[in-house]
């Protein structure tokens, strides 16, 4: 199989969520023009998270089909483990298969910690970290038995990245962070059976940056390549964090350093009390640049 051939999603079929505008429109175009069907995913709601307009998914694809383009629209709704089991059997059902779930949905909201709302926080952990575990459970046999599939998870540089966390975004961090570890262990589980399982954390002006219409730079056509990458055959290691910005990629992830044997030698500063530990503290903590 050629590195064309890998780049191919001819006869795959992928459920991009979020679909309506942005990136993941912008993912459900290339898919498309490399040979995909799409199910483009999204309920229509607002900066908030909150509310229903399915006219924002039936234009965009409205739009992809105007070129050739072979997608359909799902305003089913996925922030329940039900709903997203429901959508992947009706998925299953008309198609017989399904080769890439692209996690794209979710909003940005800014609440201080004294004002963190617990209804809004559950929704942004719903929508941003339970409901791609819950569409990979619910594809996670077709993939199987395909012995194959690829699912892609975003996350964001304003959890992973102290320097970039901004106030007000803890249910945002904590929703983020979550959806990193889920990959860590599906990637895990995935790997025996040709189910690749990675991240991506974009940075792109859309709607939820504030951007109406068409950005002045941070395109999102410009992260679509690297998240495209990751859906298809190509890709066969998982667990890494994509980074994708403006064109430019890094992929990163948490790695062991050498000698250790995890978890009673952790090649590290030894201390037996709370002083020892005091006093070593610029020993212990200390920042590691990466190499770039």
């Amino acid at each position: 199989m050629t590195i064309n051939d890998t780049l191919s999603f001819a006869g795959q079929v992928a459920l991009v969520t979020g679909a309506a505008g942005g990136l993941g429109f912008a993912y459900s175009r290339l898919l498309a023009q490399r040979g995909a069907h799409v199910v483009m995913q999204d309920v229509g709601a607002a900066l908030d998270g909150t509310g229903s307009d399915p006219q924002r998914i039936d234009q965009a694809v409205a739009c992809l089909r105007a070129d050739g383009l072979s997608v359909e629209a799902s305003h089913r709704g996925i922030a329940t483990r039900i709903e997203a089991a429901t959508l992947v059997a009706e998925l299953l059902q008309h198609h017989g298969r399904l080769d890439v779930i692209l996690h794209n949905a979710g909003w940005v909201e800014y609440q201080r910690i004294d004002a963190v709302d617990e209804d809004r926080f559950d929704h942004m952990m719903a929508v941003a970290a339970k409901a791609p575990l819950w569409l990979a459970q619910a594809a996670w046999s077709a993939m199987q038995a395909q012995g194959h599939g690829r699912i892609v998870v975003t996350t964001s540089d304003r959890a992973l990245y102290p320097q970039y966390v901004q106030h007000g975004l803890a249910a945002y961090a904590a929703a983020k962070s979550a959806a990193v570890g889920i990959v860590n262990v599906l990637a895990a589980e995935g790997a025996a059976h040709g189910i690749v399982v990675n991240a991506v954390s974009p940075v792109a002006k859309t709607r939820m940056w504030g951007v109406q219409g068409e950005p002045d730079e941070l395109y999102p056509e410009a992260v679509a390549p690297g998240v495209v990458f990751l859906a298809s055959r190509a890709c066969t290691e998982g667990g890494w964090i994509l980074r994708a910005s403006n064109g430019q990629f890094h992929a990163t992830r948490l790695t062991e350093a050498e000698g250790v044997r995890y978890p009673r030698n952790l090649q590290a500063v030894s201390a037996d009390s709370v002083e020892q530990v005091a006093a070593q503290w610029p020993q212990i903590a200390k920042a590691a640049i990466e190499p770039r």
